[in-house]
């Protein structure tokens, strides 16, 4: 069973990528923010692959670039309803950090933006994902205010750039990497009203 993978970028697809390594090239499926992120062709890459078998499909694997979205990967997947397709989607739109805190608020609805997951199956993601360790950091970590000490993570400056700019319409791959860009060429405290305008900017508006 295949558990990393070491090698370079041969080719990126819509829904995954080529990897060679020493020769060998493996297809490895990602989410959408995942190959957004990848580095250019003939770079070196690191991904925490998890390798499942299927009758149908044979052997696919499934590439993330941290072992908490590995895991993350691995628990959506017990979960009644939620498929490799659902679950990758899931972590396209919410880091292991984020779903944890959205579970810890029963907050259904940031799961729902998740393409294919549905407002049912989004009450039963954050109801089972509840009590679960999606990352290194304790639960407790995630919980809403008022059950624990710990609140709820404030968003930075680019998660709100990018939801502002979903809200326009824009694809997540995309807002994050024009945010991404924006936010390079300012300070490291810019607001996210100056972030926006700036990231408006990368996409030509």
């Amino acid at each position: 069973m295949i558990g990393r993978l070491r090698g370079t970028v041969a080719e990126i697809g819509e829904e995954d990528a080529l990897i060679d390594v020493m020769g060998v090239g493996y297809v490895v499926r990602c989410g959408s923010r995942t190959l957004s992120r990848l580095p250019p062709v003939g770079e070196e890459i690191v991904l925490h692959i998890e390798t499942q078998w299927s009758e149908q499909a044979g052997m696919r694997l499934y590439g993330f670039p941290t072992r908490d979205e590995r895991r993350t990967f691995l628990i959506l997947k017990e979960i009644q309803g939620v498929g490799p397709k659902a679950a990758l989607a899931v972590l396209d739109v919410l880091s292991p950090a984020e779903l944890a805190a959205a579970a810890g608020r029963q907050d259904k609805a940031a799961v729902a933006r998740a393409q294919g997951v549905g407002p049912k199956l989004a009450v039963r993601i954050v109801t089972e994902l509840k009590d679960k360790a999606l990352t290194d950091l304790p639960v407790s970590a995630f919980v809403p205010a008022g059950e624990a000490p710990t609140p709820t993570p404030t968003p930075s400056a680019a998660g709100e750039a990018v939801a502002a700019l979903m809200g326009l319409g824009v694809t997540e791959p995309q807002a994050r990497r024009v945010v991404e860009a924006a936010a390079a060429r300012l300070d490291e405290d810019v607001q996210p009203a100056a972030l926006i305008k700036a990231a408006l900017q990368e996409l030509g508006r």
